[in-house]
């Protein structure tokens, strides 16, 4: 049955909003600067010199001075360290689906710089790089999920005994995640089985993860399975799934990043920046468990293409059960802003949800339910209990960011900050 949308309506709010903060990406210089590709596609790395292709139990670096061949799926364990140099490329093997996984115990210490990023990309020629060339990096942690016995694993056809995650330490460290470039990854192994560009389960909050951007993922950039996650400065760039997907109870506190997305880059599956909900199947929920929570600050959302042809959505989805915060934040190019699951008018769910200080720029709808009946009442009453602050305007990315155009250096900051607000209105 089609599901029918209500549009939440925003009206001018009355007063001024001086002590808003900046809202979107933000820095004094455009963090993009010298470690990013927005055309990795004609990118022109070495041959690979070295093969990985076994299982790593002891302490291993990988040289600037090699190019490495990811082949199959190689298990990083016995609480080993994997380091990779500065300006290290790692290209992932398309007949084998290379695949990187680090267990429980195990750290990547994976960090670049900004004039020397690692890559991690295809080993096709350039002219024929597609989403989805090879596995991807998958982290397994011993955070706490919401699965029913604390431990769970990832069903992505790997070895049982190497793909266990979640446990009770919140502060996990599995390492380091920092000027990294990852490119085509995403494979889809079949209908129900799909590997991220940037897995990780069960992830604690001592890891690092910023200034990762990932390019042309065939399934999510980056997705979070519980654990508890702090992340700075990522980009999704042209993911064919979601840009940032969180679920099992994930903990996250997600600031200064971006999606940048293109409808004809979209799955007919539906996809989103944000996708949040709290578990893959109730019964498998322990109830004495967190719901996930999002935190998101100054996140810039924008949908590339001015035409709104292809698969434009919601550029944030909430389903029930789940808390999702959204402040200093900007949104472009989407049919919705956001979309409820149908369950969530409901205002047990509703009151998990808050959004302040954004700006909504040429957006079809605004807040709006995925139901098949009325939800107004539902909806307004949300909208009178949340102090929420919404710029509402028809300009289009070209006029509000300095430089919208990949095909040169793009910095998505704002031209300028407007403190001028709109709310959330029940009228």
């Amino acid at each position: 049955m089609k599901n029918h949308a209500f549009t939440v309506v925003f009206f001018l709010l009355i007063g001024t909003l001086n002590a808003q903060e900046a809202k979107g990406i933000v820095g004094e210089s455009n963090w993009f600067n010298n470690w990013t590709s927005f055309d990795p596609k004609n990118e022109i790395y070495r041959e690979p010199t070295q093969v990985i292709d076994s299982i790593i139990t002891t302490d291993l670096v990988l040289r600037r001075n090699y190019t490495y061949l990811l082949k199959g799926v190689v298990y990083v364990t016995n609480n080993a360290v994997l380091t990779i140099e500065p300006g290290t490329v790692i290209r992932g093997d398309y007949n084998t689906c290379g695949t990187l996984v680090v267990t429980k115990g195990a750290k990547l210490i994976a960090q670049g710089t900004e004039f020397e990023p690692i890559v991690f990309t295809s080993n096709k020629e350039s002219y024929n790089k597609r989403p989805g060339d090879w596995g991807g990096i998958i982290i397994l942690g011993d955070a706490p999920i919401n699965k029913l016995g604390g431990i769970s694993h990832l069903d992505f056809n790997l070895d049982r005994k190497y793909n266990l995650f979640g446990g009770n330490n919140a502060s996990d460290n599995s390492g380091v995640l920092k000027y990294v470039r990852i490119e085509f990854a995403g494979r889809k192994l079949n209908s129900s089985k799909e590997l991220n560009a940037l897995s990780l389960a069960g992830v604690g909050n001592q890891t690092e993860v910023s200034y990762v951007q990932v390019s042309f993922s065939n399934d999510d950039s980056f997705e979070g399975y519980g654990g508890n996650l702090a992340m700075n400065h990522l980009i999704s760039y042209r993911a064919t799934d979601d840009d940032f997907d969180f679920t099992l109870g994930a903990q996250v506190d997600i600031k200064n990043s971006i999606a940048v997305r293109y409808p004809f880059s979209s799955d007919i599956s539906v996809s989103r920046c944000f996708e949040i909900d709290s578990y893959d199947k109730i019964d498998n929920f322990d109830f004495n468990r967190n719901l996930t929570n999002v935190k998101a600050s100054n996140m810039t959302l924008v949908n590339n293409e001015s035409n709104m042809q292809g698969l434009v959505n919601e550029a944030v989805f909430v389903d029930e059960n789940s808390f999702f915060t959204l402040n200093n934040s900007v949104v472009s190019g989407f049919d919705s802003f956001m979309k409820f699951n149908k369950k969530v008018i409901e205002d047990k769910h509703l009151d998990k949800i808050k959004v302040a200080n954004i700006t909504v720029h040429n957006c079809e709808n605004n807040v709006v339910s995925e139901t098949g009946y009325d939800a107004e009442s539902q909806l307004k009453n949300w909208a009178k209990m949340n102090s929420s602050a919404v710029n509402l305007s028809n300009a289009k990315g070209v006029d509000i960011f300095i430089d919208s155009n990949v095909k040169h250096s793009p910095d998505f900051r704002l031209k300028q900050n407007n403190t001028s607000g709109y709310s959330i209105s029940s009228k």
